[in-house]
């Protein structure tokens, strides 16, 4: 493991233990190498399930071309989703538990099949995905004041931090998941609305792509898997002590409750 790997990876770690953000960590990496910001991502989850983390899936982010305008990039990345970043449709999420929170809503899939074969289609996942929830992301950045280039989030494992899924699985031949229309409230007023078409024109789309992505480099999806499938319209700053409520077209709704704020 090369020494930036392993500082950089340090100093994300201490600083979600520490609760106190870093500075960006763009410039510790030599020559914008988005392999080594995946290779810093590894090393921490490596080091989580060695503590007894278990693995449950996968997130995308940067689906949107706004978003990806705003970085300078031209592709999505991906993340680790870990059991303990998991809170149940009606659970409280802990004050702390991510940093700097943020909402966005989206399309869950769960897979009941393997996807790890090069030369894959559209088709090729559709038939790997037992259902659909909706789902509430908290993403969350080490990183201070989000002050976030492509490499600092690849590296901080996609601003991955807590999600909530629904409870109701829905067959994908029950959803438009390109038309579907998202609405996210708070306080009974939406703060972001947007639809499937928002997540690389079609959410499949983006599932598609974490699959070629990860086959590639030797990996792939695993049958009981989550995929977050990226946001259905923009992220909003999460209030300690609120609640996000979050409908999709033909998924139903989902709930996001934060903690008060400690003293």
């Amino acid at each position: 493991m090369s020494a930036p790997v392993e500082q950089v990876a340090a100093l994300l770690r201490d600083a979600a233990a520490s609760g106190r953000p870093c500075p960006p960590v763009r410039d510790r990496i030599a020559d914008a190498d988005i392999a080594t910001a995946y290779a810093i991502q590894k090393r921490n989850v490596e080091i989580a399930t060695a503590a007894g983390g278990r693995i449950v899936g996968r997130k995308i982010g940067l689906t949107s071309p706004a978003v990806q305008q705003q970085l300078g990039v031209d592709q999505p990345d991906f993340g680790t989703l870990l059991a303990a970043m998991a809170v149940p449709d009606g659970a409280e999420i802990p004050a702390g538990m991510v940093l700097q929170p943020r909402v966005e809503a989206e399309i869950a899939f769960v897979l009941d099949r393997d996807i790890a074969t090069p030369g894959l289609t559209v088709a090729d996942i559709v038939r790997s995905i037992a259902f659909a929830l909706p789902a509430i992301e908290v993403v969350g950045s080490r990183i201070a004041d989000w002050d976030i280039g492509i490499l600092d989030t690849i590296a901080d494992n996609a601003s991955a931090g807590a999600f909530v899924l629904g409870g109701s699985p829905r067959l994908l031949r029950d959803i438009d998941l390109r038309g579907c229309g998202m609405r996210l409230d708070h306080r009974g007023e939406p703060v972001s609305t947007g639809a499937g078409a928002a997540c690389l024109g079609h959410p499949l789309n983006a599932v598609l792509w974490l699959a070629e992505t990860l086959v590639r480099q030797g990996e792939g999806l695993r049958a009981g898997d989550i995929v977050l499938s990226g946001a259905l319209g923009p992220m909003v700053p999460a209030t300690p002590g609120e609640v996000y409520e979050a409908r999709i077209s033909g998924l139903g709704s989902v709930r996001a409750i934060f903690g008060e704020a400690r003293a």
